[in-house]
């Protein structure tokens, strides 16, 4: 058998089922790994090992991933007895959660064992993930690079083989991104696919959506079937799926048809690498019998991104004002970084008809991207508009708070889009550059077609295998 550490979270799971493998086995050739790694990537904030190995000793053994180790989040997602600090020193001293979000629940219903809690960007604002509460996040292809934001601490993890995959969410390509600058597979779900409660119903006006990163399709598949569906009481779900989201990998895409974009909606300068990311992403596509040509959505970036921004800050707003009225705590320049102070500050300026005026306009732009899919089944895009960027490039200062959050702005030029549509997009590893670096390729289906995504990603995965790409971490 292979190390565990290669195996994903289905092989490992049938690994502890048959026996091969002991659950105590799994948790602890995890804690060793994280325990050489995480030092170098800092990927992990929050160790649970002695409760993870508590679970390894007790749990069900009958759940469908029993023993198999985890990463959530510190973001979006609660778990009771911990701190959710979110990478904000404004919520350092926090306390404990007194319930399990229903994401969670379900994560451990599912036998999934929780060995720890990742790093995020505060309240996860920009697609890096550099917080001054714990540090950067190092990407494991290069230690320089960012491993992309906000669930940049999973997916680094995930990438270095710590945990086959971990909890994720995305409110503007924060699956999508992570994975990516790490070289996985990241899928965003449709609005309304996954459980917010019970705190939340939807965040910033339903662009936010929770899943995870993982290195396998399958995986990605199999973890939706055991978390996605309504809680009790939500505000809107999406459509059923007409069968286990499983039992898509593998199955025939059918001949799709894909428009592919070279140029950024925004007018962002492609890097060659990204470019060639997308060109040979089209390619493959052809290759595999697909029908892809040039051709992009229209609609007006102005709008789009005026929308976004004013739906970005009142996010921010209301998440302060969520938290002081929970615990408390108050804002202060001293407990908030540069960008996020700057983002808070105007937040305050957004009238509830401005908020709503910006939804209104989202949701107006939303019909001019669906219209794009009534002749098309697949937007073909690179996820990022570079390959991996420096660390503290896109970080702010007292003095530039917001020159960090343009720089990541632009880098993300594609991924928003989806949020505003609340449509599900995947980033698939397809391409390295030749200095090692991983550029993902983004595909972007109708709203609820989880489905072809999945089928494509699957049959991708078999033309163009990337499990056995591994950074040179040892």
């Amino acid at each position: 058998m292979a190390e565990i550490w290669e195996l994903d979270v289905l092989a490992q799971a049938a690994a502890i089922r048959d026996g091969e493998i002991g659950p105590a086995e799994a948790v602890e050739a995890a804690i060793a790994r994280a325990e050489a790694l995480n030092p170098k990537l800092n990927a992990i904030i929050l160790p649970l090992y002695e409760q993870a190995r508590d679970s390894a000793a007790t749990g069900d053994r009958d759940a469908p991933f029993a023993g198999v180790p985890f990463l959530l989040k510190d973001l979006m997602a609660e778990l009771k007895g911990t701190r959710m600090a979110e990478g904000s020193r404004f919520l350092a001293d926090s306390p404990p959660a007194t319930e399990d979000s229903e994401l969670t629940a379900r994560y451990k219903r599912a036998g999934l064992n929780i060995i720890g809690k990742t790093n995020t960007p505060e309240f996860g604002l920009v697609p890096t993930t550099e917080p001054l509460l714990f540090g950067p996040t190092r990407n494991p292809w290069n230690l320089g690079r960012t491993p992309g934001g906000s669930s940049g601490g999973s997916a680094a993890a995930v990438a270095a083989g710590i945990v086959p995959a971990a909890h994720a969410n995305d409110g503007g390509g924060s699956i999508r991104i992570p994975a990516a600058c790490c070289g996985l597979f990241g899928l965003k779900p449709s609005r309304g696919r996954m459980p917010m409660g019970p705190h939340y119903g939807d965040i910033g006006g339903g662009i936010a959506i929770e899943h995870v990163v993982s290195r396998s399709v399958r995986d990605s598949a199999a973890l939706l079937d055991a978390t996605a569906g309504p809680d009790i009481g939500d505000p809107y779900q999406a459509p059923a799926p007409e069968r286990a989201f499983l039992d898509e990998v593998g199955a025939p895409p059918g001949r799709l048809r894909v428009g592919f974009s070279r140029t950024a909606p925004d007018g962002a300068t492609l890097d060659p690498q990204a470019l060639a990311a997308v060109e040979d992403a089209a390619t493959l596509l052809a290759d595999l019998g697909h029908d892809a040509e040039e051709a992009q959505p229209s609609f007006d970036v102005t709008v789009q991104q005026k929308g976004f921004t004013t739906l970005w800050f009142g996010f921010l707003g209301w998440a302060i004002a969520d938290w002081r009225r929970r615990y408390g705590v108050t804002p202060s320049e001293d407990n908030l970084e540069p960008l996020t102070w700057e983002i808070y500050r105007r937040s305050r300026d957004i009238s509830a008809a401005d908020y709503l005026l910006a939804v209104q306009d989202c949701q107006r732009m939303t019909r001019d991207v669906s219209r794009f899919f009534v002749d098309r089944d697949l937007w073909l895009t690179p996820t990022t508009t570079a390959p991996p960027l420096l660390l503290g490039e896109m970080v702010g200062t007292k003095d530039q708070p917001m020159a960090g959050a343009r720089r990541g702005a632009k880098f993300a030029s594609f991924t928003a889009i989806c949020n505003i549509t609340g449509q599900p997009a995947m980033s698939v590893p397809l391409y390295w550059t030749p200095d090692g670096l991983p550029v993902g390729a983004h595909l972007a289906a109708r709203y609820g077609a989880e489905a072809i995504l999945l089928r494509l990603a699957a049959q991708l995965e078999e033309a163009r295998p990337w499990a056995d790409r591994r950074p040179p971490l040892g």
